[in-house]
């Protein structure tokens, strides 16, 4: 019986040991294979196209901020020219240019959150 049971022993250490081989082999490959690609990549890729890449999203984004800073600044001009354009028409001055400056702003917030994706339009809400 104790025979058996040494057998059993032996039999489940050397298992475990062509487990531990098979596995280091993976291991062994799967270096290699990442080390190719890694090479592969730096080989690719240089500083100089890196900092094009870099400089060409700062642009791009600044572009962007531009384009939204001008729609609000534009909303609240259009608004506080008609409300300016009401008062001296209706001789209410200063309601229209309050109201008219308040309803540009509005509109400038509204026209910004659709540009910059916050707001979907009603079409894709249904």
């Amino acid at each position: 019986m104790a025979d058996g049971a040494n057998d059993h022993g032996n039999g489940s250490r050397d298992q475990s040991s062509s487990d531990e081989a098979a596995l280091s082999a993976r291991l062994g490959r799967l270096d290699h294979r990442l080390s190719e690609i890694r090479d592969s990549r730096k080989i690719g890729t240089d500083r100089s196209g890196g900092e094009q890449d870099a400089a060409q999203a700062k642009a791009s984004a600044m572009a962007v901020g531009l384009r939204l800073s001008s729609e609000l600044v534009a909303g609240v001009l259009v608004g506080a020219a008609l409300g300016w354009g009401f008062d001296r028409l209706l001789s209410t001055s200063p309601w229209g240019l309050i109201v008219f400056l308040l309803l540009g702003f509005t509109a400038g917030v509204i026209n910004v959150m659709r540009s910059a994706g916050v707001m979907a339009k009603q079409s894709e809400r249904l």
